[in-house]
């Protein structure tokens, strides 16, 4: 799985990801830091990656859209260290990978993992 860090998470993140075997970038890493969120969307469909992001306008553009892919992970823990995420992020993917790979919209919180199939239809 390729996973495609957001701005507002830790970027050294991307590298303990990836030294945990994960294939994994930053944002920043590839000059979209200050790209709008439906060209970061853009960019882990075309990558096929995993977007991971503290935004809810991320969901809102997968339902909107009605898009299929990509995933879309949306951590609601602010001030998470890169290590933590690193942690979260490796468990997340483990318990939702059937999910993440056929295209899913996840919400992370402390106590609570909510994981919805796209597309996003009521």
């Amino acid at each position: 799985m390729k996973v495609l860090l957001d701005q507002g998470l830790p970027r050294s993140a991307a590298a303990l990801l990836r030294a945990r075997g994960l294939e994994a970038i930053h944002v920043a890493d590839i000059g979209l830091s200050a790209a709008p969120d439906v060209v970061i969307l853009e960019q882990g469909r075309r990558d096929s990656s995993i977007v991971v992001t503290l935004d809810a306008d991320f969901h809102l553009l997968l339902a909107l859209s009605r898009a299929a892919w990509p995933s879309v992970i949306r951590i609601r823990m602010e001030g998470l260290r890169a290590e933590a995420l690193t942690d979260l992020l490796e468990s997340v993917l483990k318990q939702c990978a059937d999910d993440l790979e056929a295209g899913a919209a996840v919400t992370v919180q402390a106590k609570r993992l909510r994981v919805r199939r796209l597309p996003l239809i009521r």
